[in-house]
């Protein structure tokens, strides 16, 4: 990662990107990729696709989300404490003691999740975190403080958490879930123009909008590009840490290589061509079994119009949905080589039906 890579990914983490209101993250990743792209597209929602010879037939996706998970402003009370809902799965438990960011048309409003000290509360008694009990003190006296302020229903709120380097080998925060994905294909696209790499396809690099509430920029997206074929990278469970499952969740730990996916959305031509890839290359994966869907933008993909030849290679990560969610650096260049590697092998035209 040069300097330019790195400045481009604490910048484009370091911004708050909730879902539904992804545009100032959206105007980051564009203006990086702008260089390395013929033109782009940015549909009504605000998923924004650069594209690489836009006039060949023969589509080709790479795909990522850009929204992260939030909450939203739902109540305020007559002293003048905020009660929130969810946008996207918000993690009520980790909630107390934590600083955040209410945006505003006025600009942003810092606050914090109060919670009652220990010393108060009766351990035989006391509550879980929940959505009934967790609330936001930004320092107003009432409920009209806290309108003047420019704070009202509706608003958004993310936690004030950056990006950092942790113990060399990793990177740490807020949101890696999944502006990775966003950084890695933009690095992807970035090494095809500086190596001069010329595709026999057309390239589209989208960065979705609002999958973390169902997918749903995928969704808008893959029936106006009408795709060929679909590679989507997300992130998945590091199980290794402690209190997961490997029984339930399978064995996947971060800095062992990508995750490639086994599931009905996955097309297993496309998923062998993966293995073989990085194989061939000498890249190391791991391989994970899903049940019934990915829970990723590959299923929007694969479902899409007549069906689109899909599968996923995924990130590992620690903590999901957490302020400090965990990635390994060689993880990343790994999933951006083998995606780079998959691309220079794509034949146009490619029949990937089971049954000719």
């Amino acid at each position: 990662m040069d300097k330019k890579s790195k400045q481009f990914l604490f910048d484009y983490l370091n911004n708050a990107s909730p879902t539904g209101f992804e545009a100032s993250g959206q105007q980051i990743w564009l203006d990086y990729i702008r260089p390395y792209i013929n033109q782009h597209i940015v549909d009504v929602y605000g998923t924004v696709v650069g594209v690489v010879n836009p006039k060949a037939q023969y589509k080709v996706v790479i795909e990522a989300h850009a929204d992260e998970i939030s909450w939203f402003v739902n109540y305020i009370t007559d002293e003048g404490y905020i009660y929130v809902r969810r946008n996207g799965g918000s993690d009520h438990q980790i909630a107390p003691s934590m600083r955040v960011n209410i945006h505003t048309e006025k600009g942003i409003v810092k606050g914090v999740f109060g919670w009652p000290a220990i010393h108060v509360r009766d351990a035989a008694k006391e509550e879980a975190p929940s959505l009934k009990n967790i609330f936001i003190d930004i320092g107003a006296e009432s409920k009209k403080e806290v309108e003047a302020m420019g704070v009202h229903v509706g608003c958004v709120i993310t936690f004030v958490d950056e990006l950092m380097e942790m113990n060399k080998n990793y990177l740490t925060g807020r949101a890696l879930d999944n502006r990775m994905g966003g950084f890695m294909i933009a690095e992807v696209t970035r090494r095809l123009s500086e190596n001069k790499k010329k595709l026999p396809f057309g390239l589209y690099i989208v960065n979705s909008v609002q999958e973390e509430i169902g997918l749903r920029g995928a969704e808008m997206i893959s029936r106006r590009i009408k795709p060929d074929l679909a590679i989507c990278t997300d992130v998945t469970h590091d199980t290794g840490s402690p209190m997961y499952n490997k029984k339930e969740s399978g064995n996947l730990k971060c800095g062992l290589g990508p995750v490639v996916c086994y599931g009905p959305a996955v097309q297993n031509n496309v998923l062998k061509m993966i293995i073989h890839t990085a194989e061939k290359k000498k890249i190391p994966f791991q391989r994970q079994a899903v049940s019934r869907s990915t829970g990723t933008d590959t299923d929007s993909f694969a479902y899409s119009m007549e069906g689109v030849a899909s599968a996923l290679i995924s990130l590992p990560l620690k903590y999901m949905h957490t302020t400090v969610e965990t990635v390994h650096k060689e993880d990343v260049e790994n999933v951006i080589n083998l995606i780079y590697e998959v691309l220079l092998q794509i034949k146009p035209d490619h029949d990937y039906r089971y049954i000719r």
